[in-house]
Order: structure tokens, then sequence, then C-alpha cells
């Protein structure tokens, strides 16, 4: 079954996390779906209609990071290297580069701003600490379960998950 709509299209949530995350997490999914198995680089980027080198940067950067195990040959690829319950989206996104600072575009200290430039900037500095506080508690199993849940939905089965 195709991914669900918010996760198929990266532009949906791309100004919030940016494309590279996206596909990030969605070939982690993929992985997480089946942890005992060894999937290649051209297999993720196939399903995730990606270019594979793209996707091996990615990986690569995964691996790096501990997120990931590699294997070469014929029946290597990548998986997992922890349970998903383990991985928090935080790590994946500190690991590709994504920034996940909690400063704001304008220094809520700046004396030379208006009163309400910096009650904004203060304003952002929230939303960014809330946002950075859901990332290290958000795992990858909760994502998982979600698409299993969205996939269920969509089924002709009208939203029993088995399994």
């Amino acid at each position: 079954m195709p991914w669900a709509p918010a996760l198929a299209d990266p532009r949906t949530l791309s100004p919030l996390l940016g494309r590279q995350a996206i596909h990030a997490i969605k070939a982690l999914l993929e992985l997480a779906a089946a942890p005992q198995n060894w999937r290649s680089v051209n297999d993720l980027a196939r399903v995730q209609n990606l270019p594979a080198p793209m996707l091996e940067q990615l990986l690569l950067q995964l691996r790096r990071a501990g997120l990931l195990e590699a294997r070469r040959g014929r029946l290597g690829g990548y998986r997992l290297a922890m349970a998903a319950e383990s991985i928090p989206l935080a790590a994946v996104l500190t690991a590709i580069g994504v920034p996940l600072g909690s400063e704001p575009s304008v220094a809520a200290g700046e004396s030379s701003g208006a009163a309400a430039e910096r009650v904004a900037a203060l304003m952002e500095r929230r939303l960014r600490g809330a946002l950075e506080r859901e990332l290290q508690r958000c795992t990858l199993a909760e994502l998982l379960y979600d698409l299993r849940s969205v996939r269920a939905e969509l089924s002709d089965e009208g939203g029993l998950l088995m399994g």
C-alpha cells in the first residue's frame, strides 16, 4: 500500500522539517517495518521514488550517527542499528544536519527592536522549544504505529488493524 498522503508528498511538511528530513524519516520507517531485513539503497529509493545517490547520502549520515547498520554484498544493504523505540526523531534530524536549536530569528534581548518584535521573538523561542521537546519525545516506533494505522484506515478492510 502506498504511503499515507501526508508522508507521500514531502511538500506537506517540508517547511517545518525540510525535505531531507522527510526522506530520511520515510527510509527509516521502511526499515523499521521489517527491522531484521537488510534493504538496498536502490530498493528504498524505488519505494520512495527518489534518486538512489541522494538517498544513499542520507543513509550514510544516519549510519555515521549510529542509527543504521550497513552490510556490503548481494544480500547486504541497511537496517536499523537499534529498536525503533530507541530512536527519537531529534536524533534523526541531528544526524542529517537539521538544526534543532531554539534560537529565534530576532534576538529577544535586542534593545533596538520594537516591543511587538521582541514578543514575537519570545513566542518563536517557545514554539521552537516545544518542537524540540516533541522531537526528543517522539520515536520512530510511534511514527511506525501511526503509519500502520493510516494504512489500515485506507485498506479495503475498512480500518481493521491486524498484527
